[in-house]
């Protein structure tokens, strides 16, 4: 198995990922700022993700093709819309083709859940 690439920073991280990638990525950090602007940024298991404190809510991960936008508790999550996809015991992710597919509304109602979830009561 290949050993995960470590990142200093979510800044180092997004230097290393592909152009078309960089993209999706800056648009979803954007996103994520103007959503839940208390979300801080790290790199965690050699992807950018946002955390409530010390526990991770979202993440990005670039794939050939796409950026999963993804949430660590995304089994929890209502998904009305039903985009979120993946078999893992908890996580679940959109694969974001473009910019333009951040659907503001959808992916907000998913990332306020997560970020809830995360938060004590």
């Amino acid at each position: 198995m290949a050993m995960m690439k470590a990142y200093p920073s979510f800044d180092a991280y997004l230097r290393d990922q592909p152009p078309r990638s960089r993209t999706i990525i800056r648009a979803l950090r954007k996103f994520v700022r103007s959503v839940e602007p208390e979300l801080t940024e790290a790199v965690k298991y050699g992807n950018g993700c946002w955390l409530a404190g010390r526990e991770p809510v979202a993440y990005v991960y670039a794939d050939d093709g796409f950026v999963q936008f993804g949430f660590t508790m995304g089994t929890r999550l209502r998904d009305p819309s039903g985009l979120l996809e993946g078999k893992g015991r908890f996580v679940r992710h959109i694969k974001v083709r473009t910019a333009k597919e951040i659907n503001g509304r959808t992916f907000g109602a998913l990332l306020r859940q997560a970020a809830k979830l995360r938060r004590p009561a």
